[in-house]
């Protein structure tokens, strides 16, 4: 056998006179000059979504003196008021316009919490003849747009005696297909273990959907929530072709009397639109923190 001669050792002279290793960039990494373009392009997007609304309060802010039809208008208020907000439930009943709004939210919140959860956990757990035709037919009516059922949808809801009628305006949306779908992925993620293991235990349908579905999927519930509720709050062409009596408008419609045929106030427009904001606002405040609360909680533990 010939003997193996050991690799020469590197000393630090040799290191030193190396030619420095130039570092490859991987796929995250970034210039200086890739990252100031990135910042550019998040404030411009930020601006674009910000601006308007900051645009509008501080319109709804401004006193009457100050002109907002100048060639140079002025962003900040020269002298801030909250007069806008108190002339807007002064000229319109504000209060039982967004009484109505919220009745209408809670409906449709609580038929796409209830229905979509049991229908989204039926295409995901359970196994029945028909379960690819239904999940279909829940494909397919996401294709038609919502004006192309508009009318069957107000001869629907006429025929059953709920036109003019706040439950008339939230039956539509108690039952989103979209919702559906997202429940439905939510159960289909819950690992199957977990129900085989209830299911030797002895446990019913019922009981694994409370005990080991919805402990899984609160994070979905909450984003349905927030959208259900921006969905049904902004509404607008549905409540104006249901509604008849003013006194049931939803707020979005009887915003519109701000407005007025001669003359308007872009004062009260602003300030009538940031009234408006408000409850959207603080129910994504809130459901964001249980949004991210339900993730945690969620998670399967191994």
């Amino acid at each position: 056998m010939t003997p193996t001669t050991a690799p020469p050792r590197t000393t630090a002279t040799d290191r030193a006179s190396a030619p420095p290793r130039r570092r490859s960039r991987t796929f995250g990494s970034a210039t200086p000059a890739r990252t100031a373009l990135r910042y550019l392009l998040l404030l411009a997007v930020l601006l674009l979504v910000i601006g308007p609304f900051l645009w509008q309060l501080s319109t709804s802010l401004k006193s009457a003196d100050e002109d907002v039809y100048t060639a140079t208008p002025h962003f900040l208020p020269e002298s801030p008021t909250l007069a806008n907000y108190t002339k807007v439930a002064d000229t319109i009943p504000v209060w039982t316009y967004a009484a109505n709004s919220l009745v209408v939210a809670a409906i449709a919140i609580l038929g796409n919490v209830v229905g979509c959860t049991l229908a989204g956990y039926a295409l995901a757990k359970l196994r029945f003849r028909g379960a690819r035709l239904v999940f279909g037919l829940f494909l397919a009516t996401l294709i038609l747009p919502g004006e192309a059922t508009i009318v069957s949808q107000y001869v629907t809801v006429r025929s059953l005696g709920l036109a003019d009628s706040l439950v008339g305006v939230a039956l539509p949306g108690a039952l989103a297909m979209l919702n559906v779908l997202l429940m439905r992925t939510a159960f289909a993620a819950v690992p199957p273990e977990l129900d085989q293991a209830a299911l030797v235990d002895g446990a019913n349908v019922w009981q694994r959907l409370w005990h080991v579905g919805l402990p899984n999927v609160r994070g979905m519930l909450s984003v349905i929530v927030i959208f259900t509720f921006i969905g049904a709050w902004d509404d607008f062409l549905w409540p104006l072709i249901v509604l008849n009596d003013p006194q049931k408008y939803t707020l979005t419609v009887g915003l519109q009397y701000l407005n007025g045929t001669f003359s308007a106030n872009p004062r009260l427009i602003a300030a009538g639109t940031m009234i408006a904001f408000l409850p959207i606002v603080l129910v994504f405040a809130v459901c964001q923190r249980f949004f991210f609360k339900g993730v945690e909680e969620g998670a399967v533990k191994g």
